[in-house]
């Protein structure tokens, strides 16, 4: 939408209303007549002060996109999210003024919304500025600023002291799709439910009994909820959300899963014990390099991976491949399953790596996706169950990924492939893994895989700072503080780690019963948002409402010297403690195994072609965009697709929109490009730039 359009139609709300509140009226709710008139005028302040500043990244922001067809940047996120509150106000301020003298006009309710709004647009602004400065600072169509240090503290120092709860409260996902919104307050209801009982003198039933009978205030107070949130993403440590996230673990939510996915035929564990292997050289195959197992530090172990198939195939109930399998009775066995007819082998094999910030989640949480892949491509999937951080940092995870990958390729005939083409595939974590297994492929000597398909991939593990970056002040699902606690767990710097007083936090000490109540609680939330947040029920003059118009009336101008300094007399709105993110500053994060995107041009030179599917409002697509970039220049075969209007993981919410499905089939068809490729010589590998594919749906802008 044109932004002159926008900026124009905000104007016009904005004066409709504050004539309307201010003319003669017989309304008995002057106060909040008051409230709105003054919100409307910070609004239209706001709105003035945008419109320049939009102006100007609408008219260069196109020299930051991977390429002509495939627009999409931190920039132009920036630009869409703004533009998105900017049509909340837009559409609120149309009602308030067509309804405002109706008897059934709930006005209490809609100036709490308005101030929410109004609230936002102060700290997109903040946003806006921020990223006006990281233009200035970089290169033409560079989004990173890999040399400034300075500014990256900045952004750090910014992001710990700027006011983050309205963006979790009415404003909860306002820039993502309709249909993931009621999602996005379930998960956020759930989390702040969780982080109140977390820590206390509690276990199993107790926990999720608390969980469940404080949900309901944060339910009715979307104030409240957003300040419990900021308090939880600012204070508590890395184990609550290691316990968090693992919830997805639990018997009953996977159990769900299995239900609503695709039923397969195979699914088991296996345990690979750490035995030395002998690959072949892809230089010369009659010569061998030696696969050590996994050594980094405790020394060797085993590997853990899920197969997963479809339709059982030759191999996979071999009793070779079953004795790797330490379930009793073995999960398969064709003289129970006379009426089923095995299948050859396939050609493919499909080896995935799932995400999870390297700290959390296993091939469990991800196999909604993988039966759906199994089917739909016809091919085994074996998903690793690599070892987690703090516990394991860097190292341990891209040794067992790329053991597991060696194990495959010389036991692809147990797992029902022939191995004729295999495709690694990851999100998040996972993506960063695919990409990092292949240049150890590489620098190994042995075949490296005929693709990747890296799903919104995490190619720089450090907090420095790019636009899209500047997301995490809005972004339920992925904040700064916790993407740095994760980041430094990986490289092995987080040794402030707490252990809860209930043990680890984890699902396993819950229960049964508590992932029962648990998960009643995350299904009762859903039916709970639009009917408890009627504003008769959440009184005007609580303390909370009381706040929300002090921030909304705080206009100072008294700057710290540890602040950025902004334009036009303005200061973000701050919150009233500080959080504290650890910058990733160790020289591991810039490993080029750990961060690809800093790795020398000789350390990919010989990748196979990369396939990055990438979510605009996503704070990791510049991440995606820069690397697309770097191996673009460098004449390596990469495409690039971006979506719109999910968040980072939506490959995990499949089934939840049709925004979801149309972004995991585009990752099918990258994967089903991959395994359909004929030619696989070098040449390919190396191919013009012409030839390439770059695709972007749902284009922004």
């Amino acid at each position: 939408m044109d932004c002159k359009v926008v900026f124009a139609a905000l104007e016009t709300v904005c004066e409709d209303n504050i004539s309307a509140l201010c003319g003669p009226t017989d309304l008995p709710y002057g106060t909040v007549a008051e409230r709105l008139i003054t919100c409307m005028r910070q609004i239209q302040e706001h709105g003035r002060a945008l419109e320049p500043v939009v102006t100007n990244f609408t008219t260069v922001y196109h020299h930051y996109d991977f390429d002509a067809q495939t627009p999409g940047n931190g920039y132009r996120t920036l630009v869409k999210v703004l533009q998105s509150c900017i049509l909340h106000i837009i559409h609120k301020g149309r009602y308030i003024a067509s309804n405002y003298n109706s008897a059934f006009f709930r006005a209490d309710h809609n100036a709490s919304e308005m101030e929410a709004y109004c609230i936002a647009l102060s700290q997109l602004r903040a946003l806006l500025y921020l990223a006006q400065r990281l233009m200035s600072d970089n290169n033409c169509g560079q989004l990173y600023s890999l040399q400034d240090e300075d500014l990256s503290h900045k952004f750090v120092q910014e992001y710990s002291s700027m006011h983050k709860a309205c963006f979790y409260g009415r404003c909860l996902g306002f820039q993502f799709s309709p249909a993931l919104r009621p999602f996005l307050q379930t998960v956020v209801i759930s989390m702040v439910s969780y982080g109140e009982t977390y820590g206390k003198q509690q276990s199993g039933l107790g926990i999720a009994a608390l969980s469940l009978l404080t949900s309901g205030k944060y339910v009715m107070n979307p104030e409240l909820r957003g300040a419990e949130f900021e308090r939880i993403t600012q204070n508590l440590d890395l184990q609550f959300w290691k316990s968090f996230w693992n919830l997805t673990e639990s018997g009953l939510i996977t159990g769900f899963n299995r239900i609503a996915s695709n039923p397969v035929q195979v699914n088991f564990t296996l345990t690979v014990p750490p035995e030395t292997l002998h690959l072949p050289l892809a230089s010369d195959p009659t010569l061998s390099a030696t696969v050590s197992p996994p050594l980094a530090h405790w020394g060797p172990g085993p590997v853990h991976m899920r197969l997963i198939s479809y339709e059982i195939r030759e191999g996979q109930d071999s009793e070779e491949l079953l004795a790797f399998s330490r379930t009793d009775p073995p999960p398969i066995s064709m003289s129970h399953l006379p009426w089923v007819q095995k299948q050859p082998r396939s050609p493919w094999l499909l080896i995935h790596f799932h995400g999870g910030g390297f700290v959390a989640q296993t091939s469990k949480s991800h196999e909604n996706y993988l039966r759906s892949w199994s089917k739909e491509l016809s091919v085994p999937v074996l998903s690793v169950d690599y070892s987690l951080s703090p516990e394991a940092p860097f190292p341990r995870a891209l040794e067992e990924c790329f053991y597991a990958y060696c194990w495959a390729l010389k036991n692809c005939h147990l797992l029902g492939s022939t191995a004729e083409r295999v495709c690694l595939a990851g999100d998040s974590a996972g993506g960063n893994l695919c990409i990092t297994v292949s240049m150890k492929a590489m620098n190994s000597g042995i075949r490296v895989p005929d693709g990747i398909m890296a799903a919104y991939p995490a190619t720089l593990l450090t907090t420095d700072a790019s636009p899209s970056r500047l997301l995490t002040l809005i972004d339920p699902l992925l904040p700064l503080g916790v993407l740095a606690k994760c980041l430094n767990a990986y490289a092995g710097t987080d040794c402030q780690t707490v252990q809860p007083m209930v043990g680890n936090g984890s699902l396993s000490a819950l229960g049964r019963d508590t992932a029962l109540l648990l998960s009643d609680l995350t299904q009762g939330a859903s039916n709970w948002i639009q009917s408890f947040l009627d504003p008769r029920r959440s009184s005007g003059s609580s303390p909370s409402s009381a706040q929300r118009r002090k921030l909304v009336n705080n206009t100072s101008t008294t700057k710290s010297g540890s602040h950025m300094d902004y334009p036009d007399n303005f200061e973000p709105l701050r919150s009233e403690s500080l959080a504290f993110v650890h910058p990733t500053s160790c020289p591991i994060i810039r490993n080029p195994f750990v961060s690809p995107l800093l790795a020398p041009d000789q350390l990919l030179r010989g990748l196979p072609p990369v396939h990055l599917v990438a979510s605009a409002l996503d704070a990791l697509l510049d991440d995606s965009v820069m690397f697309a970039k770097k191996l673009r220049d460098m004449g390596q075969p990469v495409t690039l697709a971006v979506v719109e209007d999910l968040p980072h993981g939506f490959l995990s919410l499949s089934q939840l929109s049709k925004e979801t499905d149309i972004a995991v089939e585009i990752c099918v068809a990258r994967i089903r490009e991959i395994f359909q490729e004929n030619n696989t010589s070098p040449a390919l590998r190396q191919r013009p730039k012409m030839e390439r594919s770059h695709q972007s749906t749902s284009p922004l802008g």
